[in-house]
């Protein structure tokens, strides 16, 4: 008899129960779907186009997602604990502008004008948290309310008119760190993490708590509308850093910029698994999500189909 694996009914049972119990916590996480959309997503493109599968679609697409993925990671964390927010375009625009501001009219430090932008981001996600809880306006209205003052606020401060032309030491933000694009680093590692402190932390349970009856979490004692308001901050927190990012991938700050990213960042969590009604869904979920559209959207540029440019015209391009 050979040393060998032996293939018995006994270890072929043990295998498909380890099987089923890790499909069993994908499910949980409700990210199952989206690995299987994504599987089938790059099968059928692999086929429909030689050229998806180049090295060079592949750097291009890891760059693009960045920017939609981490909009998508703070919208799931609001959606997650019951709220939505609908002002993280305009949160980019007035964050990039600021920062690009800073950096070309001011001639402030890199790391100054990004930090501001950063406190811009947080600012406008702890006030829209602080208005839903404490005056108790549907985070619909509040965020859309911000939307609007915060892109008229961009206006305003640019006159207009983009700004452009930055320093290479912000630009190489943008970069590569050996063939991986620094922008997906930069967002799968925001992901990875934030999923960590939502999987694991006191925080995390009680943001899924809040989400799913914030009737029972105040009765239990959670301190609710401390958890909202943390999660709005972190939403504009994570619209400031796309802002930013995005002036680096473009080395250009433009006033319009974000328009229509709310609802794309809502997509993504929501074909990622994060539910409406709050409580259910995940942060790589969403990740996974933005992924999703951002190759359906090179599929439809690969095959240049221009009469259906819903991700195409939404999703910063090289």
């Amino acid at each position: 008899m050979g040393s060998g694996f032996r293939r018995t009914p006994f270890s072929i049972m043990i295998a498909t129960n380890a099987l089923r119990e890790r499909i069993r916590v994908l499910n949980r996480n409700r990210v199952f779907f989206p690995i299987l959309t994504l599987s089938a997503l790059f099968l059928i493109a692999s086929f429909v186009s030689p050229h998806f599968l180049s090295s060079a679609n592949i750097k291009n697409i890891a760059s693009q997602l960045a920017i939609g993925a981490i909009l998508a990671i703070g919208e799931a964390s609001v959606i997650i604990c019951g709220g939505i927010d609908l002002s993280v375009g305009s949160v980019l625009a007035i964050a990039g502008c600021v920062n690009a501001v800073l950096m070309k009219w001011y001639e402030a430090p890199v790391t100054l004008a990004f930090a501001a932008a950063l406190l811009i981001g947080c600012f406008a996600g702890f006030l829209n948290g602080v208005i839903v809880v404490k005056v108790r306006i549907p985070s619909f209205i509040v965020t859309l309310a911000m939307a609007a003052t915060a892109r008229g606020l961009t206006l305003v401060i640019t006159g207009g008119k983009p700004v452009s032309g930055f320093a290479a030491s912000f630009r190489s933000l943008a970069g590569h760190l050996g063939p991986i694009p620094v922008l997906f680093l930069i967002a799968t590692s925001l992901a990875i993490l934030w999923q960590l402190v939502l999987s694991y932390t006191r925080f995390g349970r009680h943001l899924y708590a809040t989400g799913g009856n914030e009737l029972a979490s105040r009765l239990v004692g959670l301190n609710v509308d401390r958890v909202k308001i943390i999660a709005f901050t972190f939403s504009g927190l994570c619209a400031a850093l796309a802002g930013v990012l995005l002036n680096a991938r473009l080395n250009a700050a433009y006033p319009t910029a974000g328009e229509g990213y709310e609802l794309d960042a809502i997509a993504a969590s929501v074909l990622g698994g994060v539910s409406f009604s709050g409580g259910v869904g995940s942060v790589l979920g969403a990740y996974l999500g933005a992924i999703i559209m951002t190759i359906l959207g090179n599929i439809l540029n690969i095959l240049k189909v221009a009469a259906l440019r819903l991700f195409t015209n939404t999703w910063p391009k090289e």
